[in-house]
């Protein structure tokens, strides 16, 4: 965590160094001599939001105690691996819900009557994934 806290430091000062250089570029090299606003506040904006993130992130890592797998020389893939939960490599339930929802926010793109159409489809989903080791041959 320690090597992200120090990029995210370094890309946030190579984007306020980016914009300032922007910023004089647009004022030489332009015939108004005019800020070009768009660029310059979303670089600056970025360098923000890479400081933000730099300091949080060295904020967690003081507030744990310690070294986390991530900056260990000697550790393995697996010790930074944690249980995220219990999923199901055969379940047709997700590519279900996943079409449905589709055409769901397709019915608000096009026409709301296709979203009549998915919305019974995104319940029915829901609940087969949900009691889907309720049933069958994966009954508990």
């Amino acid at each position: 965590m320690r090597a992200n806290t120090n990029l995210f430091w370094i890309l946030g000062a190579f984007f306020w160094l980016s914009d300032a250089a922007y910023i004089i570029w647009s004022l030489v090299g332009s015939e108004h001599r005019e800020v070009e606003w768009v660029g310059a506040v979303a670089m600056g904006l970025s360098g923000v939001f890479a400081f933000f993130l730099a300091f949080y992130l060295g904020r967690t890592h003081a507030a744990q105690g310690g070294e986390g797998p991530s900056d260990l020389v000697d550790a393995n893939i697996d010790d930074g691996d944690p249980e995220m939960g219990n999923f199901s490599p055969w379940s047709w339930w997700p590519f279900v819900l996943a079409f449905a929802l589709a055409l769901v926010f397709l019915g608000f793109a096009v026409g709301t009557w296709i979203s009549f159409i998915g919305a019974p489809i995104v319940i029915v989903a829901v609940i087969g994934w949900y009691y889907e080791y309720y049933r069958s041959n994966f009954a508990r």
